[in-house]
């Protein structure tokens, strides 16, 4: 895919520039929906299951109505409720905590790492302990791949077995990603992710899919998506939820996987030309080793983060903060625990990260003028120090 050509101006995710790549496509797949009339669990849904399958190699996909609904649904098929502890990173979107909530659970808040962002291992054993302490049951772990790069599998892997926890690997962010050869969605005992439309992997609306290679556990999950029925009618045995996933958004997701890997391609080398072109200035983000990214967003760190996100607007580059607040002080969540000695990292973050135009159809001079607006503020800024 050629990264050179003309755009209108800077766009933070460049989702009309994917539909004129692929929009004809697109409206005959939407038209064969229309035309068959089976918009409910339609054959394309079929199909989209076994193709992001087949992509991650993964046993089982399980698509869902949503990226939120996917975690969810895996609590619910683990008969996670009252009682029980879910240990959650408190530096990601709120839909991670959000779910534990709504199950009746005790979402637990573990720190995160500085150079990934990702969970920190000695910080959920701290947070372990506490839950302990608390009278709670551990039962679950949420890692969170945030911004597209997967956690430490091995290593929560480790903390997860020795205490009996469940690990759910939330791959919103980063499907399309690996670890050591292998690929998001095989990384853990579930994985969910998210079809909405600024994921690398987006649909035209909300979407979301589980996977795992259990068996008996997928068998579930499909039933407790369809109202607690299986495709036969038959009852699970427990209460369930409206969330399938439409056949339409299946067949517009089939077409965007067909040029998915090429996307993920181009996204590196944005992420690489954003690396050299701002690693003397801020500090960018690394991979860690053995490990690849989609790349989700591009976020760097700063100490002057809002003066540089007030220099970007006047320039006319648009910037974003993922995200502003930790879970723990957001005021639905100040009554859930956290990890013993606090959350310093999740906290620091959330003052100084800022995301960058990111997508798979950043052209070249696009990213230049980016790349030059951040390099002119934060020079102007450092001047502007050394002169007081």
């Amino acid at each position: 895919m050629s990264k050179k050509g003309a755009q209108q101006g800077p766009a933070f995710i460049d989702l009309a520039a994917q539909y004129r790549r692929i929009g004809d496509r697109v409206g005959r797949a939407i038209a064969a929906v229309l035309e068959h009339g089976q918009y409910i669990l339609g054959p394309e849904v079929t199909e989209l299951e076994r193709r992001l399958a087949e992509f991650c190699g993964a046993r089982h996909c399980i698509t869902c109505a949503n990226g939120t609904d996917a975690l969810l649904l895996v609590l619910m098929a683990e008969g996670i409720g009252p009682g029980d502890a879910v240990f959650v990173p408190a530096f990601t979107f709120v839909a991670t905590a959000e779910v534990v909530v709504l199950a009746g659970a005790t979402p637990v808040f573990v720190d995160v790492r500085p150079d990934s962002f990702n969970l920190d291992t000695e910080s959920l054993e701290a947070a372990i302990g506490e839950a302990k302490s608390l009278g709670l049951r551990p039962r679950c772990v949420i890692p969170v791949d945030l911004y597209g790069q997967p956690a430490d599998y091995p290593a929560i892997g480790r903390v997860a077995e020795a205490n009996s926890l469940v690990v759910l690997a939330d791959a919103a962010q980063s499907f399309g990603a690996s670890l050591n050869g292998q690929k998001v969605g095989t990384l853990a005992s579930y994985a969910a992710t998210s079809f909405y439309p600024s994921k690398p992997l987006g649909g035209y609306g909300d979407g979301g899919a589980i996977f795992t290679d259990d068996d008996a556990k997928a068998k579930l999950l499909r039933a407790i998506r369809c109202h607690g029925r299986h495709p036969d009618g038959s009852e699970c045995g427990q209460v369930g939820l409206n969330s399938r996933l439409d056949a339409i958004q299946a067949a517009i997701l089939l077409e965007k996987l067909l040029v998915f890997p090429q996307e993920i391609v181009a996204r590196q080398a944005s992420a690489e030309r954003y690396g050299e072109g701002l690693g003397a200035e801020v500090q960018v983000p690394k991979l860690t080793a053995g490990a690849t990214s989609v790349w989700a967003q591009y976020t760097i760190v700063t100490e002057r983060r809002d003066e540089l996100a007030k220099a970007c607007r006047e320039a006319g580059v648009p910037t974003a903060i993922h995200y502003a607040s930790p879970l723990h002080a957001l005021l639905a969540y100040q009554q859930f625990p956290m990890a013993l000695g606090g959350l310093p990292q999740a906290e620091w973050l959330a003052k100084h990260v800022i995301s960058l135009p990111m997508h798979a159809y950043l052209v070249d001079e696009t990213q230049d003028l980016v790349i030059s607006a951040i390099r002119g503020a934060i020079r102007s800024l450092k001047a502007g120090v050394a002169a007081e």
